[in-house]
């Protein structure tokens, strides 16, 4: 009995512990990567949107587990020398609310990211999306189609697939996992195992020197933060079944860029065949590269949306 009391004493300790550091590793996170750009609400939803340069709008969606700063550190600042970017944090992740507790559709971020968009000017801008914001730019373009000008697809998730979630995202989606496992993740995965973990999402390449420390991984590893993306992820496979069969709707200039290793999501598997499915879409094969072009190929990705700007009669 007394064994099972200080057990149990000791398991409460340790869970205080691992709530107080989880609290403070989100805060240190925040405080050393705060927003890059403004709120803006819709519909009373935070929406946060990095804007930069002049020009015809450009809309960049980031991927999975990702904010502003992955598209930031090299995509944005290229484009801004020709358009005005605007960068947007997907629900849930870096600085914008979550506000589906089953997590939200690409069809929900599509129409909020839009819907952002035209409060900041940019009616029929350029949506260019990377993985998963891939998958959001399609659900823009087939579910908005008169708020778009050209559409970029950047290693897009476009394809139904067949390999299952990761056992971290099947645990992290649920309910019991967002209570019992995120917090200790949080609490005490040390910041170089995720900075290590980065280089693996890059691979064949690596993560360039000062991507890290601009793009903040802390930020990723807040509870919530992993929690919504997870959910997202669960779901993604049966909205991209459902969207699918609309590819051929879309009817604005598109460009789709991706590298030839990508192991993540494989070029002949969603690409190859997503240019079969897009009237007129044009496809661009970078040699060598893998799922982080808009980082490690970015004037290849910032031609690209110069293609589909000319193409649409921007430029």
């Amino acid at each position: 009995m007394r064994v099972g009391l200080i057990a149990l004493t000791l398991l409460v300790l340790l869970w205080a512990l691992a709530l107080w550091r989880a609290g403070r590793n989100e805060a240190r996170a925040e405080a050393a990567f705060p927003p890059e750009g403004q709120i803006v609400e819709v519909n009373g939803i935070p929406v946060h949107a990095v804007v930069m340069g002049e020009g015809p709008d450009v809309v960049l969606i980031h991927g999975s587990s990702g904010n502003t700063r992955d598209m930031t550190f090299a995509l944005a600042p290229i484009l801004a020398e020709n358009y005005r970017v605007i960068v947007f944090d997907r629900p849930g992740l870096g600085y914008s609310a979550s506000f589906n507790q089953d997590g939200e559709t690409i069809e929900e971020q599509a129409e909020i990211l839009q819907k952002a968009a035209a409060q900041l000017g940019a009616e029929k801008p350029i949506v260019a999306g990377q993985s998963y914001g891939g998958s959001v730019s399609l659900a823009w373009a087939v579910t908005r189609p008169d708020n778009i000008s050209g559409l970029v697809l950047i290693a897009a998730a476009a394809i139904p697939w067949e390999t299952p979630l990761d056992g971290f995202n099947t645990l992290a989606a649920t309910p019991t996992g967002n209570v019992t496992a995120l917090p200790l993740i949080t609490a005490f995965v040390p910041e170089w195992y995720v900075e290590k973990a980065l280089d693996k999402v890059f691979e064949p390449q690596t993560a360039p020197e000062g991507y890290a420390d601009h793009f903040g991984p802390g930020l990723t590893m807040r509870r919530a933060s992993m929690h919504a993306n997870a959910k997202q992820r669960a779901n993604l496979l049966e909205e991209v079944r459902a969207l699918q069969p609309r590819y051929g709707e879309i009817d604005v200039p598109t460009e789709i860029v991706h590298g030839t290793a990508d192991d993540t999501v494989g070029l002949g598997w969603h690409s190859h065949r997503l240019i079969e499915q897009i009237p007129g879409a044009e496809l661009i094969e970078l040699p060598g590269i893998g799922h982080m072009p808009q980082v490690v190929a970015a004037p290849e990705v910032a031609a690209a949306i110069d293609r589909a700007a000319q193409r649409a009669g921007l430029r």
